[in-house]
């Protein structure tokens, strides 16, 4: 069986994706198929049962034995499709991008489309993307990412920025701005909701109730003066913990659009 860590003895593998460029399957004659003796196998649904198993257990709990059973098959007929988990892994990240829905290049390179616009689309987008695939954040700190779906949404990014108007030196720094915002934002939220599951609270119960523990604390609002203010008008709000995320969300992102806009001018001056 191949091993489950990226590279080996003598070799020193960066990326499924530099690999010849795509990941091919290795099937043999009478590989990949179920105990039962039935249920042909293939590259598509492993890395389907793959992105299911960690969209409902999270990454932590992810390994090639537990999908070789959500699967029906042996865990070595795994290996006939991917020399290792980090490669499934990786393939299953360039996966899930294709559910991103996004300005094609076309559109990306049109002088008359409004690049704010889809740069605001871009980012809710992977805001989407990593909303609804937690684990998709922790993996994009352990693999190159570059895999095609997802460089097709970094040269559709690249390509809408570039008509910003910024100097290309700093086009990288504005792409960072936006989407490193995101890949932050969404961390955090998604943490914070793993908590809250592990409480077996909802997340406003678990809010409300962290509030009140806060406002609790004599200490706390008697030194930090502003911070007690917000927390108080949080504790008197109405509006749902997740309808505030998003207009909070929302204004944080047309801010950082906006500065673009004012780096643009600046270095024009």
């Amino acid at each position: 069986m191949a091993s489950s860590k990226r590279g080996g003895a003598g070799k020193a593998q960066t990326s499924v994706w530099l690999e010849g460029g795509k990941p091919a399957p290795k099937r043999k004659a009478g590989a990949g198929v179920d105990a039962a003796g039935g249920g042909a196998l293939d590259l598509e649904r492993i890395v389907t049962e793959t992105i299911r198993l960690l969209d409902a257990e999270g990454f932590a709990k992810f390994s090639m034995r537990r999908l070789a059973a959500a699967l029906g098959v042996t865990a070595m007929s795994v290996y006939w499709y991917v020399d290792t988990k980090d490669d499934l892994l990786e393939i299953a990240l360039d996966e899930v991008h294709r559910e991103m829905v996004v300005p094609d290049a076309a559109a990306a390179t049109d002088e008359a489309a409004d690049w704010r616009a889809q740069m605001r689309v871009l980012a809710l987008e992977y805001r989407r993307l990593l909303s609804g695939h937690p684990w998709v954040a922790q993996l994009l700190g352990q693999y190159l990412n570059i895999g095609p779906r997802s460089m097709e949404f970094s040269n559709v990014a690249l390509a809408v920025v570039r008509r910003s108007g910024l100097p290309f030196e700093e086009v990288t720094g504005a792409l960072g701005a936006v989407f490193q915002f995101v890949y932050g934002f969404c961390s955090i939220e998604g943490q914070f909701k793993e908590r809250c599951r592990a409480t077996g609270e909802t997340e406003d119960e678990y809010f409300e109730r962290l509030m009140g523990q806060i406002s609790d604390s004599g200490a706390l609002t008697e030194t930090f003066h502003a911070a007690a203010e917000l927390v108080e008008t949080q504790q008197k709000s109405r509006i749902p913990l997740s309808e505030r995320r998003e207009r909070d969300f929302l204004f944080a992102l047309d801010t950082v659009i906006a500065g673009i806009e004012v780096m643009r001018d600046r270095a024009s001056v």
